[in-house]
């Protein structure tokens, strides 16, 4: 099989805003010794892919930045010296490339610190990929490098993983709380779950929630959860919106309850800052910051889908052509997505 000569892909000559985005041809080379050269077939966008072009991310980036961490693909070359790979693989590239045991200090991470996959072609340490679940399409495998993974090591990992008759509490519709919402129900878990729309609450008891909360029309929530647990509060919180919820997910926690802190992604302008000190001693929270996952977590997620693979298909909202990268982006921004946001390559 003859390589293809060059590939096209996304790349921001300047920061500002994901309007900014632009297509240009690269020179596609043949994998090195260790590496595997993958056509992608799909790219998910998460919210971080917003904060990158926006120039709101805390991390440092190279020049002429290709977007993008999450992606799904199909192994068309293999490098001298890979082992346990062939040609026509479908894989999956992990977040962060050399993060492959839990306490690997490495946090170079696609889309970020280093190019991402918004692109036809890539190769990949052969060591950073793992093998998509058999039932999973293109599409839905490439929802599972970010969202997926980080919801699986906030709840299955860690000091005290989620157990069956374990009360949740996950925050929103995007793309890690349905994943939270599904490992959850699929471990046994009670599911708590809020939204501002009532639609998408609709969505999030389809998929298992035991009862909802429509943050707009109450907005003190944290009564309300304390309500439906007879007071003593949820034994887990996936906080994604920061210092917007934060008191509340304070509020809702048990005593020696767990927090997992995932992202800002709340509007707080309005919000002052969270004092977490005292009342994290008084009920001895457990808060841990949540920074998706490695291989090894990969690999055990993808057993857990393939177990349970009525409860966990991924959900995706829209799928976007490659051409029509800058509307994929455009629809997550507007907040009107449940699930995942998808770009077919």
């Amino acid at each position: 099989m003859s390589l293809p000569k060059t590939s096209r892909q996304y790349y921001l000559p300047q920061l500002g805003s994901f309007q900014n985005l632009a297509v240009q041809e690269v020179p596609v080379s043949a994998p090195k010794a260790g590496e595997v050269l993958v056509k992608t077939h799909a790219v998910s966008l998460q919210y971080r892919d917003l904060m990158v072009p926006s120039g709101a991310y805390p991390l440092s980036l190279p020049e002429n930045l290709v977007p993008c961490s999450d992606m799904s693909g199909e192994i068309i070359a293999i490098g001298e010296g890979v082992k346990g790979w062939t040609v026509g693989d479908r894989i999956c590239a992990n977040f962060m490339i050399d993060k492959i045991h839990n306490g690997s200090p490495n946090d170079e991470a696609l889309g970020g610190s280093v190019h991402g996959v918004l692109t036809e072609y890539r190769t990949f340490p052969a060591q950073s990929i793992v093998a998509i679940p058999d039932h999973l399409s293109y599409e839905e495998a490439s929802t599972l490098p970010c969202a997926a993974l980080t919801a699986y090591n906030a709840l299955l990992s860690g000091i005290e993983p989620t157990k069956a008759g374990d009360t949740i509490l996950v925050q929103g519709t995007g793309g890690v709380s349905i994943f939270a919402l599904q490992f959850a129900v699929a471990s046994g878990a009670t599911v708590i779950a809020t939204s501002s729309s009532d639609d998408k609450l609709k969505v999030a008891t389809k998929l298992g929630a035991k009862h909802v909360i429509n943050y707009k029309t109450t907005p003190k929530w944290s009564e309300e959860v304390l309500k439906l647990t007879n007071g003593a509060g949820v034994d887990r919180v996936i906080e994604v919106s920061g210092n917007a919820t934060l008191g509340q997910s304070i509020a809702s926690i048990r005593k020696g309850g767990n927090i997992d802190i995932i992202g800002h992604v709340g509007k707080a302008d309005d919000v002052k800052p969270v004092d977490i000190i005292f009342p994290s001693i008084l009920k001895q929270i457990n808060i841990r910051g949540i920074y998706v996952g490695s291989v090894v977590q990969f690999k055990n997620m993808n057993k857990l889908l393939a177990a349970n693979a009525d409860k966990t298909r991924p959900v995706i909202d829209k799928v976007f052509s490659f051409d029509d990268a800058k509307k994929a982006y455009a629809h997550l921004e507007s907040q009107a997505h449940v699930g995942k946001v998808v770009i077919k390559v």
